[in-house]
C-alpha cells in the first residue's frame, strides 16, 4: 500500500481491509458468542446449582477446545492444581499466599520447561485468567468474603466461566455465583452486549486499517514520499516519534479490541452487573479508552487500561505489600503483573519503566499539591476538597503539562509493541535488542525525563 496514491489507497481500503478485518473478526469469535448466549439462555430453566455449574464447565471446556485445541490441557492442569491447594489448605490462613506462590512455580515452569515458548504466550491470557480467578478465591477465603472452600463442580464452574475463560475480564467469586443465579432477560442486557459488540468492531478496524497509515494517507503532514522510504532512513527524531505514535496508537486500539470482546462475552453470558434493589444495571466496564488516550496522569492510564485487573492488583497485590511502604508495593505489584504477562522482555521492561513513571508522578504531583494547596494530584480531587486552588488558570496548566507529559510517555512505551515484535515473539534476545533499539531512537527521552522529575521532586521535599 505504500507505493500507491492517496486515491487508491482509499479506494482500496474498504475491500482489502476493512472488510476482510471485520469478516475475519466475527469467523474467529462467532461460536464462542453463541455459547455464551445458550449458557445464559439455560440459566433461565431453573437448574439445579450443580447442573449450571457443569453446563458453564463445558462451555469453558469446548471454548478453550476452539481457540487452543489439545493444548488446553495445560489450562485444565493449572486449575486441577489450584483446587488442590485449596482443599490441601483449607483450615489455613495463608491460602493466598502459599497458592500464589505455587500458581508462580507453574508459570515459570510451564514457560521455561513445560512446552515450547510460542504455544504458551498463545495460552497466556486464559492461563493469567485462570491465575488471577484461583488467587482472588484464595484470599477472598482468607479475608472472610467467600465462607468456604466450594466443591469442585462449582469451582470449575468459576474458573471456567464461559464468558472469561477465554479474553477475560477477571470477575470474583461473588460475581460469577450472581451470573448463575441469572438475571431476568432485559432489553438492557442485549442493547449493552450489542454496543460492547460494535465498539470492538471499529476498535479492530482502526488497529488494522487506520492507525498503521494514519500520517502516511489521513493526515499525511509530510506527503505520501517521506512516508516510502525505509525507516532506517528516516532520520528526523520528530518524524520517528510519529511513527511510534502509529504504533503507539494501532497497540492501544488492538487492546480496546480485546477489552470490549470480553465486556461483550461475560455480559452475553450473565456477569457483569450491578443491583441496587429491584434496579439491574448492566454497567461492566472493561476500559476508558479516552481516559487513555487523554490522561490526566500516567495513574489514570494504569487504571483505564484494563479496569478488572487493575481491581485485582490493587485488592490483593498492593494493598498486601503496602506494609512495606509505597514504593516497595508498587515494585510488587508490577512484578506481579509482569509475572502474570509471562516472561517476556519488552512486556517487563514497560511494565518496570511504567512502575517508575507512576510512582514518580504520584509523588511529584503530591508534593505540588502541599506546596501549592492546588487540585493537581494524578488522581482528580473531590469537590469539597481542602485545596484552596482549584480553579486557577495556572492550575489547569499544571494538569495539562502533566497530561502532555503522560501521552509522551505513552508513545514512548507502545513503541516497543508494533508488528515486529510479535514476528519475535519466541526470540527473548531478538526482544531484547528491539527494545534497546526502539528506546535508542527515541534517545531513552521518557527514561530522562522521568530521572529529572525525582529530581526535581528530592529538591523541593
Amino acid at each position: 500500500m505504500g507505493s500507491i496514491s492517496r486515491q487508491q489507497f482509499f479506494q482500496e481500503l474498504a475491500e482489502g481491509c476493512l472488510l476482510p478485518t471485520a469478516q475475519q473478526g466475527i469467523e474467529q469469535v462467532w461460536q464462542l458468542l453463541v455459547i455464551c448466549l445458550l449458557c445464559r439462555l439455560l440459566w433461565r430453566f431453573g437448574l439445579p446449582s450443580y447442573i449450571k455449574h457443569l453446563t458453564t464447565v463445558a462451555g469453558g471446556f469446548y471454548a478453550l477446545y476452539l481457540f487452543f485445541e489439545l493444548h488446553m490441557v495445560w489450562v485444565v492442569l493449572l486449575s486441577l492444581l489450584c483446587y488442590l491447594i485449596l482443599f490441601l489448605c483449607r483450615h489455613s490462613s495463608i491460602r493466598g499466599t502459599f497458592l500464589s506462590i505455587t500458581v508462580l512455580i507453574y508459570l515459570l515452569l510451564g514457560e521455561l520447561h513445560m512446552m515450547d515458548t510460542t504455544t504458551w504466550h498463545k495460552m497466556r491470557g486464559s492461563q493469567m485468567v485462570v491465575a488471577m480467578k484461583a488467587i482472588s478465591l484464595a484470599f477472598d477465603l482468607d479475608r472472610g468474603k467467600v465462607e468456604s472452600v466450594p466443591s469442585p463442580v462449582e469451582f470449575m464452574g468459576y474458573i471456567y466461566f464461559v464468558g472469561t475463560v477465554i479474553f477475560g475480564p477477571w470477575i470474583n467469586f461473588n460475581s460469577y455465583r450472581d451470573a448463575v443465579e441469572s438475571r431476568k432477560l432485559s432489553f438492557s442486557w442485549i442493547v449493552k452486549a450489542v454496543c460492547s459488540w460494535i465498539k470492538c468492531q471499529i476498535c479492530l478496524i482502526l488497529s488494522n486499517c487506520v492507525s498503521p497509515y494514519l500520517f502516511s494517507y489521513f493526515l499525511p503532514i509530510f506527503g505520501d514520499k517521506l512516508f516510502r522510504r525505509s525507516r532506517r532512513k528516516i532520520r528526523g527524531s520528530f518524524v520517528r516519534w510519529l511513527l511510534a505514535y502509529q504504533n503507539t496508537l494501532s497497540f492501544h486500539f488492538s487492546n480496546y479490541f480485546v477489552s470490549y470482546l470480553s465486556d461483550t462475552t461475560t455480559t452475553l453470558a450473565g456477569a457483569g452487573f450491578t443491583e441496587e434493589k429491584e434496579n439491574l444495571k448492566w454497567d461492566l466496564v472493561v476500559v476508558k479508552p479516552l481516559n487513555v488516550e487523554f490522561p490526566r496522569s500516567m495513574v489514570e492510564v494504569v487504571t483505564s487500561w484494563n479496569i478488572p485487573m487493575s481491581r485485582w492488583l490493587n485488592t490483593y497485590v498492593f494493598k498486601s505489600a503496602l506494609k512495606f511502604g509505597t514504593f516497595h508495593a508498587i515494585l510488587v505489584t508490577y512484578t506481579a503483573s509482569a509475572l502474570l504477562h509471562g516472561l517476556s522482555f519488552h512486556i517487563g521492561a514497560a511494565l518496570f519503566t511504567l512502575g517508575f513513571m507512576t510512582y514518580v508522578e504520584h509523588v511529584l504531583r503530591k508534593r505540588l499539591a502541599t506546596v501549592l494547596n492546588a487540585c493537581v494530584l494524578s488522581k482528580k480531587c473531590r469537590p469539597d476538597c481542602s485545596h484552596k486552588n482549584k480553579k486557577a488558570l495556572w492550575v489547569y496548566l499544571i494538569n495539562l503539562t502533566f497530561s502532555g507529559l503522560a501521552v509522551f510517555h505513552l508513545i514512548y512505551l507502545g513503541a516497543l509493541f508494533d508488528s515486529s515484535s510479535d514476528d519475535m515473539d519466541v526470540d527473548e534476545d531478538g526482544l531484547a535488542n528491539h527494545t534497546i533499539q526502539k528506546w535508542t531512537e527515541l534517545s531513552w527521552a521518557s527514561h530522562w525525563l522521568t530521572f529529572a522529575l525525582w529530581v526535581f521532586y528530592r529538591l523541593i521535599i
